[in-house]
């Protein structure tokens, strides 16, 4: 039946079409046949005779003879036009009335076949007559032409679902038709499935036009959600079933394309996800699922207790290789049809081999005979329902079966409708993947990610399962494809897992669970390769493998299981197919990628090249056998990084070959086109892969890559020289990847030592080589912008240290080129320049250059006013770097290089710079940092110059604006350094001019209220960094930032975000520094308010004063690094400055207010002098710890005294130490909290709490709410006589 053949899709494959000219002049014909029988009366009009009989015998004619003639063979190429076809069946349906419904049925039978067979999608003109005209057939006639009628309209509305908003009440309402058709107590399975396929069809999205309404999306969900949910009737046959959840699937799926279907509701996508996993295993042979209604998100399950280690080594112990299955092989070779001639198109068909070895083209290894260890090429043990052998499915003939061939040809026809339902619900559950959040994807983790399973468990069923065990490739590549997309970006998810060390615990952590679903993938997926055959398949297996392996931290995880997956792919590095050879690099890139630098890949990429790839292109890891952590186990030495092999590194060297070697003939590009097979050199994928996995290695692994420095230069020269933009591209980015490499080496920091970095000599020779060869063509070249640019990034990653070395044409060569391409037409070299001239204009041989510093700020401020965001952000970025130039020159030349630098330039970059204040973040963040640097640089001279006035004043107000603003926690960052930069010129009239109080008063803001803690470090910072009291203006701005300091000092552990609490001990740190600073400034008049605000918050101020002094250097953020005695000193100095105002005071307030200030720093100095200054032998507290414990000598490093120190005084030491207890008569609170400083008050507050100690009415009974507090008894008057 011609409905049943296309009711699975919306529109299906079109047969062969009649030429132009006889489809054309075919159309017309029956358009005139149908015209002349419309001129007759209408045949619903017309009585019923010999006439009205004679009308539909024709009409019935026809229409057959339209189906035939379409349905027969052609020999053309070309289909008629659309509307021809359409302005046909509008004439066929108006010559057909709605009581006649044989003819109803035939025309639309007819509209169902053209539709399909010709592709076509229905005219506006056109639906607006056929849609209504379907309704009103399905409201009148009767329900044996409801299927036909049905399939019609699914055909019509096909694409057109937006344009049907008018008839949507009819067809999707609350009684609406295919509401109505498609409900759970439909019995009528065939009309159902055509009603589920109007509804599909209807939802089907096209862009740009508008989708259904929200309560339309709902009633087709549910109807969808009702389908996939419900069972088998009774009557149904299996094929109706498969085509019923398959046109519910696609539905579903294009809601979710379309953005139509939002799954905020867990049980919303709960029951999805349910019916989703029940469909993904439809009629899969041997698998028998039964899943819940709704599917929860839960915790990943518990594992095995046995590490995987001892598990995958007990597994080893189980394995037969299965011989037999290469016998049957090779029998069913014997029938005539090759092996490697399946079509992995056939459903069922799709049989899996081992992988052939790069050189053997002639016949396929068996699984005994492929060369890989034990580990990595085992069997698989059969009481895994997972683990069956993949090959036991394979090739299966009819006269090995106990089936008829008809019964055999509807069994494959059933197995390849439900492996399309399963290839239906896994394109469904990709979409549900791509439209949802990752982290309510990982709460249905373990429903569909395989685990580890325990002892005497079953494997759970997941995506893998139909990766292993599904009959079809097809199946199995679009399984692989969602696991793909479930793990890319789940680098968050993984990095909880764990598994080091043995877990000894009583339960199962969840990073220890995480990390069992990660070797469990990698067992899987191992496991999937060396068994698949299909390319498609392959290609997404090592796919999903890269993915796996770019989020997984394998840091945290026990090494060897990159180890696996770097031996198993070596062989499909030299397959035939190119694809599989380019996702094989891409997987090689990830692993070299993954975490970099991991000691378990320096390992593999220091194996001998014994170990890599030999002649034959097969991979076959060394005889000596597994690494050196898995040969630790059996009593022999492990492998240390030190003791790797000094061989050339293998990936190195293959990368190399792929590029610039002429491709061997021990493969061919099947699939690869003709284009491939005539060029002498690997296909492009391949070669462009190999130059990322080259670039990533030197990334990540230049330690190991830097010995073949110029043997790389030259294939980035090679490359670049080449005619193919794509490679040039990419030789430019191993070009500028390695030029980053020796940057990162010779940076002061680095771990690397001396003796082993690149020689300067070399890297000279290795630039030299660039420059003479195509990087200044390439620069120039103006045809490929792209190039351009990266040649531009590669330019600015010179060492400096060699750029003064190279030669001076050369130097001059780069700096003449940079400045002409930052007036290149493209915006992208514009950028990539200015951010190249940024770098230079920061090296050393450069930057004392006056004129090359003044070129440098003429193209900046060029660029500043660019059309592009991008040129503006590297342009702000630059003129930051050429500021910090300006002072750097300013300190080290001192007014030689101020002298020489132009007025006039100077006063250009600082209103450019207040410009780009006002631009975006990426260019605000930059251009305050400039105008920092610029007001730093300013002289008196310019200062008086009234050309500099309103500049000057709009600058600050622009740092003061950033500060306070709602920008990017960069830019404020920047600001408040930028605020501290304009209080080290001593130049500028802090303190007096206006601008003073706002300055501080957005700085004091910041330091209390800011939620980003490096903001707040910053701002205290710049709060410090005054050295004149006078510039800090009035005693009441000096008191509102010690305020401010003290509160912020009280809020420094208050973080809103758990992130920034690392870096609450560096806030304090230097909240204490501004604090201590003031303090040593302070003049007489600013005591009475630090006394008010150091006696509110004194135990604060007193606690994180000694934490100041106890910690470390390590804990400080700040970069300034004081140790113990430095901050003693600070102390020191702030004591003797406070006790030098107490000795000027007259005032008793003022003298309360200094002894308390001095009680607390005396207090905290007396504490850090006992806890962290080395003690001296005098100290008594030493001495008696010293007697009690002779450890402590060694400790403190004093002698010990002779013989055993037993008879100690330990009390008379401790009263010595502690002196005689005097009250502190300072300050005192009364019973009402107020604060008493007169003595007389004082002495009067203490008598009356001494006489409150001892009145007599405290000791009554229930004198204290109930409760009663003399205890004793009552005198008996027989104890009185």
């Amino acid at each position: 039946m011609a409905a049943e053949a296309s009711a699975g899709a919306g529109k299906g494959d079109a047969p062969a079409a009649l030429s132009g000219h006889e489809a054309e002049s075919f159309v017309r014909r029956y358009l005139a046949r149908l015209g002349a029988l419309r001129a007759g009366p209408d045949p619903g009009q017309a009585p019923e005779g010999e006439s009205g009989r004679r009308r539909r015998t024709e009409l019935h004619l026809v229409f057959d003879q339209l189906i035939s003639e379409t349905c027969g063979p052609a020999a053309g190429k070309e289909a008629p036009a659309p509307e021809d076809v359409c302005d046909l069946l509008v004439q066929a349906c108006k010559l057909v009335p709605l009581n006649q419904e044989h003819l109803v049925n035939k025309v639309c039978q007819l509209i169902h076949h053209l539709l399909n067979r010709f592709q076509v999608t229905v005219d506006d003109e056109s639906l607006q007559f056929l849609v209504p005209y379907f309704i009103a057939a399905l409201k009148q006639c009767s329900s044996w032409t409801h299927v036909e009628i049905l399939q019609a309209l699914a055909a019509s509305v096909y694409s057109n679902g937006p344009k049907c908003q008018k008839y949507l009440p009819d067809l999707l309402g609350e009684n609406g038709l295919l509401v109505q058709f498609s409900s759970p107590a439909q019995p009528d399975a065939e009309l159902k499935r055509a009603a589920v396929h109007s509804l599909a069809n209807l939802c089907l999205s096209v862009p740009g036009q508008l989708y259904l309404e929200e309560p339309y999306k709902e009633i087709c969900f549910r109807a969808f959600l009702n389908v996939l949910q419900s069972s088998k009737g009774p009557g149904v046959d299996d094929i109706t079933f498969c085509m019923l959840l398959q046109n519910a699937l696609k539905g579903i799926q294009s809601l979710l394309n379309g953005g139509e279907v939002k799954l905020t509701q867990p049980d919303q996508l709960g029951s999805l996800l349910a019916v989703l996993k029940k469909c993904v295993f439809h009629g899969l042979p041997g698998v028998n699922i039964e899943m819940p209604a709704v599917l929860y998100p839960t915790l990943l399950p518990q594992y095995d207790n046995r590490s995987p280690v001892e598990q995958e080594k007990s597994e080893v112990c189980n394995l037969k290789p299965p011989h037999s299955r290469r016998k049957k092989s090779k029998a069913k070779q014997k029938k005539g049809k090759p092996e490697g001639e399946t079509k992995e198109g056939e459903e069922g068909s799709g049989g899996r081999e081992k992988p052939k070895s790069a050189g053997d083209s002639q016949e396929d290894p068996g699984p005994d005979e492929q060369r890989l260890s034990p580990e990595e090429a085992r069997p698989v043990p059969m009481k895994d329902p997972l683990s069956l052998h993949p090959l036991g499915w394979k090739r299966i003939s009819s006269s090995d079966s106990e089936y008829s061939d008809a019964e055999c040809g509807m069994q494959d026809k059933t197995r390849s409708f439900q492996a399309t339902v399963r290839q239906a619900a896994l394109s469904c559950f990709l979409s549900t993947v791509k439209s949802i959040e990752k982290k309510v994807l990982y709460g249905y983790w373990p429903a569909f990610v395989p685990d580890t399973p325990g002892i005497g468990s079953p494997q759970s069923l997941s995506l893998m399962t139909i990766a292993l065990k599904d009959p079809s490739p097809k199946t199995r590549a679009c399984a692989l494809q969602v696991l793909s997309a479930i793990l890319e970006g789940s680098r968050q998810f993984l990095s909880v897992a764990e598994d080091a060390s043995d877990h000894r615990r009583a339960f199962t952590p969840f990073s220890a669970t995480v990390a069992s679903s990660i070797r469990e993938l990698h067992r899987c997926l191992l496991l999937a390769l060396v068994a698949e055959s299909s390319s498609q398949t392959l290609t997404q297996i090592i796919k999903c493998l890269a993915n796996l392996i770019s989020n997984a931290p394998y840091s945290r995880l026990k090494p060897g299981l990159l180890t696996r997956v770097w031996n198993q792919i070596k062989p499909y590095i030299r397959h035939k197919d190119v694809n599989v050879r380019v996702s094989s690099l891409t997987l090689l890139g990830a692993v070299v990628s993954a975490q970099a630098p991991l000691p378990e890949v320096q390992l593999l990429l220091r194996q001998p090249t014994s170990a890599g790839l030999g002649d034959s292109g097969s991979a076959t890891p060394r005889s000596s056998g597994a690494p050196g952590w898995q040969r630790k186990a059996s009593g022999e030495p492990a492998l240390r990084l030190e003791d790797a092999s000094p061989e050339p590194c293998w990936l190195l060297r293959l990368c190399i070959s792929l590029v610039l070697l002429p491709r061997e003939d021990s493969h061919s590009d099947s699939d690869a086109g003709s284009v491939y097979n005539a060029s002498a050199q690997e296909p492009s994928p391949v070669r462009l892969e190999a130059l990322q996995v080259l670039a990533v290695l030197v990334k990540g692994y230049f330690s190991v890559s830097q010995s073949y420095l110029l043997e790389l230069g030259e294939v980035a020269c090679r490359c670049m020289e080449e005619m193919d933009p794509s490679v040039q591209l990419h030789g430019a980015k191993l070009l500028d990847e390695l030029g980053m490499g020796v940057i990162e080496q010779h940076k002061p920091d680095s771990a690397v030592a001396p003796d082993q970095r690149v020689p300067v000599d070399l890297v000279v020779a290795f630039w030299t080589r660039m420059l003479n060869g195509p990087l200044p063509g390439a620069l120039q070249n103006s045809q490929h912008p792209m190039l351009q640019t990266s040649t531009c990034n590669a330019l600015s990653s010179i060492l400096p240290e060699a750029f003064s070395d190279l030669p001076a044409d050369k130097q001059i060569l780069c700096i003449t080129v940079l400045l002409g391409l930052n007036h290149s037409e493209n915006p992208l070299v514009r950028a990539a320049a200015a951010r190249a001239l940024g770098v230079y204009v920061v090296f050393p041989c450069l930057r004392q250059d006056v004129m090359f510093v003044a070129d440098t700020a003429n193209v900046i401020l060029t660029s500043l006013s660019d059309s592009s965001p991008n040129v503006r952000a590297k342009a702000a970025w630059s003129l930051g770097n050429l500021t910090d130039t300006l002072i750097i020159n300013m300190e080290l030349l001192g007014e030689s290089f101020q002298d020489e630098f132009s007025d006039l330039l100077l006063l250009k970059m600082l209103r450019a710079a207040i410009e780009a204040s006002k631009d975006k973040n990426k260019v605000k963040s930059n251009a305050v940092r400039a105008l920092g640097n610029l007001l730093h640089f300013l002289q008196p001279a310019h200062l008086a110059n009234p050309r500099f006035s309103e500049p000057t004043e709009e600058a600050i107000q622009a740092l003061i604006s950033t500060v306070r603003s709602e920008a990017t926690m960069k830019a404020r960052w920047n600001a408040c350094y930028a605020l501290g930069n304009v209080f080290k010129n001593a130049a500028l009239p802090l303190g007096e001019a206006p601008w003073t109080a706002r300055a501080y008063d957005a700085l004091t803001s910041v330091v209390k209220s800011c939620k980003n803690f490096k903001v707040r470090i910053k701002s205290a910072v710049a709060l410090s960094i005054p050295t004149e009291r006078k510039r800090y203006g009035t005693p009441e701005q000096f008191s509102q930032i010690w305020s401010a300091l003290v509160m912020a000092l009280q809020k420094s552990e208050d973080a809103e975000d758990f992130l920034e609490f690392k870096y609450s001990t560096s806030l304090r740190t230097q909240l204490c520094r501004a604090l201590l600073h003031l303090l040593s400034l302070a003049d007489e008049v600013d005591l009475p308010s630090l006394w008010r605000t150091a006696a509110e918050h004194r135990e604060v101020i007193g606690s994180y004063m000694l934490q100041f002094v106890r910690s470390g250097v390590g804990d400080d953020e700040t970069g300034i690094g004081e140790n113990f005695c430095q901050r003693s000193e600070i102390l020191r100095k702030a004591i003797e400055h406070v006790r030098g105002l107490e000795e000027r005071s007259t005032c008793p307030v003022k003298r309360g207010a200094v002894a308390c200030l001095e009680e607390v720093l005396e207090t905290q100095s007396a504490a850090a002098g006992l806890t962290e200054a080395k003690p001296s032998l005098n100290h008594p507290i030493i001495s008696v710890f010293c007697s009690l414990v002779p450890e402590a000598a060694e400790r403190f490093r004093l002698p010990l005294l002779d013989g055993p120190v037993v008879e100690v005084d330990r009390f008379k030491k401790i009263g010595e130490i502690k002196g005689t207890f005097c009250a502190k008569l300072a300050m005192i609170k009364d019973k009402y909290s107020r604060d008493l400083t007169e003595a007389k008050e004082i002495r009067k507050r203490w008598q009356e709490y001494t006489e409150e100690l001892y009145m007599k009415y405290l000791n009554v009974l229930d004198n204290h709410d109930g409760v009663i507090t003399n205890l004793k008894p009552d005198i008996l008057e027989c104890k009185v006589k």
